[in-house]
């Protein structure tokens, strides 16, 4: 197969995967409005029985933003009586996550990173989808210690409330002059970012961004922001 059919094919599969996702939220008469396509053919393109041609699926593709993004993202986060956010309808969602990776990277203009950098464990899959887009390679610091390891990297956060917590990261996961994008499902008070921007740090690594599919008011995103020159973004904001 050569690669121009190659990339065709990936082109149409992603244009049936943006329209799966926008229908778990919209009827085949909602989506053709919104699409300009008829809905005979939507359905087709949904439910696997023929792919869109590569001007049809350039179109649909072209037409998925971070606002279409955001808005599908904001649909399926929920919130606890006491307000805070679950997002595990997102976060176990791969082929969500798989289309936000590029709409992320183009929002950012980052560099291409060497590693995208996640905690554990609501970080990994965003960061998969990231480090997947990215060719590059996916590390995620834990709050325990793997037994076989020899040599970590540690970051140490207190909380006002006298908590303190530790992330460990494989030593070997980092090289100094790396370039690294800081990623995660979520930022509300900035401490685990502060925590991966501090292992970056030790590492020597370059930070080329810090990107979170969701920021929870402003004081994480200022805290992330005052610790590093690189951009910080995120999907969807909430106040």
């Amino acid at each position: 197969m050569s690669t121009n059919r190659v990339e065709k094919a990936s082109l149409q599969l992603q244009a049936v995967a943006v329209l799966r996702m926008l229908k778990e939220t919209r009827t085949y008469d909602e989506l053709a409005e919104e699409t300009g396509l008829p809905a005979g053919d939507l359905n087709r393109y949904v439910n696997g029985h023929v792919l869109p041609g590569e001007a049809r699926a350039r179109e649909v593709v072209a037409s998925i933003g971070q606002e279409t993004l955001a808005t599908e993202l904001e649909a399926r986060i929920r919130y606890d009586p006491e307000g805070y956010v679950d997002n595990s309808d997102v976060v176990f969602d791969q082929p969500f996550l798989n289309l936000v990776a590029p709409v992320a990277a183009e929002a950012l203009q980052v560099e291409r990173p060497d590693v995208v950098l996640t905690a554990a464990t609501d970080g990994i899959t965003l960061g998969a989808a990231m480090a997947s887009h990215f060719d590059a390679r996916l590390a995620y610091a834990k709050k325990s210690k793997e037994t076989a390891v020899e040599e970590f990297i540690e970051a140490r956060q207190r909380l006002a409330s006298g908590i303190e917590f530790t992330y460990y990261l494989p030593a070997r996961a980092l090289r100094p002059g790396q370039r690294v994008l800081v990623v995660d499902d979520l930022i509300r008070s900035g401490e685990t970012q502060e925590l991966l921007l501090d292992i970056a740090g030790q590492a020597d690594a370059e930070v080329v961004g810090v990107f979170a599919l969701i920021t929870v008011g402003s004081v994480g995103v200022e805290s992330a922001r005052d610790l590093t020159d690189a951009p910080v973004d995120a999907l969807t904001h909430i106040e």
